[in-house]
């Protein structure tokens, strides 16, 4: 992928190990190392200027970040692995696909005792709506959904955070695609489950502690609420966690946003990126406010 670059520039591998005392210089960091190794190269680097993340999220490195270096996310890279894989998990939750998953390991030709549910006519809050989130309304809009766009802050055509109360009841399914932020951090508690319609899908392709997993696991072994997660907080979800055998959950391994496409449209993104520093351009996807 490093041939999608512009000609001319210089890309250093930085093993995810012992950061040299002297890096030398370094314009653009792509971090992908942990978190130590890359708060020790940030601060040793000559000439830093940007920090591309190839994640939508920036949680992980937004306060290692030294003053004067800009931070730029990889929004719209996600955009179609993850709105697929939300596509994906609320057409199986409608269809029942997990039961008949479960039966087939054991041979059962049995059909649901009632029928499956469609996506046609669903109501569905999109709960971050952003790139991402505008990606899932399409896709579900043509499936027949009626999609509501909610976001942290009010705007034309999107509803904010302070009408989840009275959205909630009246939602089939809840897309939770929220940053990580001291004021995302657990907002779908217990409260906010409580006051989901029965029955309802709580979807999350977001990060795992917007949400608590707890309350999320009491209600659907309650029956009360079903739930498909890419994330869990914490991460890994534990082995012994009742989610994992609990019906009406489906838990995938946080990965919604990877694909066999993933990659090069990532690339394409950085080299326009890299292209633009060098002409001296505004760069896409500054990181504001933490996200």
């Amino acid at each position: 992928m490093l041939q999608l670059l512009p000609g001319g520039v210089e890309v250093r591998e930085i093993p995810d190990g012992a950061v040299p005392e002297h890096p030398g210089r370094g314009d653009i960091v792509i971090p992908h190392v942990r978190r130590s190794i890359l708060r020790d190269l940030l601060a040793r680097l000559d000439n830093l200027r940007v920090v591309q993340t190839l994640s939508a999220g920036v949680d992980l490195v937004v306060d290692l970040i030294p003053d004067g270096v800009v931070l730029c996310d990889a929004r719209g890279v996600h955009d179609v692995p993850v709105s697929e894989w939300v596509l994906a998990v609320i057409l199986a939750m409608q269809r029942d696909l997990p039961r008949y998953v479960r039966q087939q390991t054991n041979g059962n030709w049995q059909p649901a005792p009632a029928p499956a549910h469609e996506v046609n006519g669903m109501e569905v809050l999109v709960l971050g709506h952003g790139s991402i989130g505008r990606a899932v309304e399409q896709r579900l809009t043509s499936f027949g959904a009626r999609v509501t766009g909610v976001a942290l802050h009010a705007r034309e055509g999107t509803r904010g955070v302070d009408d989840l109360p009275s959205l909630l009841p009246g939602a089939d399914a809840v897309v939770v695609l929220l940053p990580l932020t001291e004021q995302t951090r657990g907002m779908v508690g217990a409260d906010f489950v409580a006051r989901m319609k029965p029955g309802a899908i709580l979807v999350n392709a977001g990060r795992g502690p917007v949400a608590d997993t707890q309350a999320i696991s009491d209600a659907v072994q309650a029956g009360r609420i079903r739930a498909a997660l890419d994330v869990a907080a914490p991460e890994p979800l534990p082995r012994d966690h009742p989610l994992w055998h609990t019906e009406g959950a489906l838990i995938t391994p946080h990965i919604a946003g990877t694909s066999d496409a993933f990659l090069g449209r990532a690339w394409r993104f950085v080299a326009e990126q890299v292209q633009r520093y060098l002409d001296g351009e505004p760069l896409l996807n500054v990181v504001s406010e933490g996200y």
